[in-house]
């Protein structure tokens, strides 16, 4: 007979996984939110327009991770079509699988709250990356810039293991004797 615990097991480590990966996709994410939205702060602050940057980046990071595990579990972007294509392929592949993943959340997300609020859905919508369609396109390149990134790594984990991967970036390392 089976403890709780062996049952448990599988579980648990598949959650801790999880939730290490959302930690890392929104402390990414994160950062690169609180970069952007600290300089929109900066230059609205020049024009002594009052802008809160950072807490609306962990929100908007956390959210964005989420919905990125959300890909990650219906398996967007991935298949093994990419396999004896240069990493440049799945990467760009996968950014713009989740690209298009997170533009479609994000108006489903924005179109909820909106009705939460007490506003039409089309008004949630069309106020959504500043309201112009400039800026809709701004943040989708500036998304997409962010992704990139992430799925170059993502990639490369997979060619060379992310154990590998995370030794490389994050242990000390020696330096080769030339003899």
């Amino acid at each position: 007979m089976k403890s709780g615990n062996q049952s448990n097991g599988p579980f648990r480590e598949r959650a801790t996984d999880e939730l290490r990966e959302f930690a890392v996709i929104a402390t990414y994410l994160y950062f690169c939110f609180a970069a952007l939205f600290y300089f929109k702060f900066a230059t609205l602050q020049a024009q002594n327009i009052a802008y809160a940057p950072l807490g609306l980046a962990a929100v908007k990071a956390a959210i964005c991770a989420k919905f990125m595990l959300v890909g990650r579990a219906f398996h967007i972007g991935e298949g093994e079509r990419f396999k004896s294509y240069p990493l440049i392929v799945p990467t760009l592949y996968r950014a713009f699988a989740f690209l298009a993943l997170l533009v479609v959340l994000t108006v489903i997300e924005e179109a909820i709250v909106g009705v939460i609020h007490g506003r039409a859905i089309w008004d949630s919508v069309t106020s959504m990356a500043g309201g112009t369609l400039h800026q809709m396109i701004a943040t989708s390149f500036i998304m997409l810039l962010i992704l990139i990134p992430y799925f170059g790594f993502r990639s490369l984990g997979r060619v060379i293991g992310d154990r590998t991967l995370v030794r490389l970036y994050f242990e000390r390392r020696h330096p080769v004797d030339p003899a």
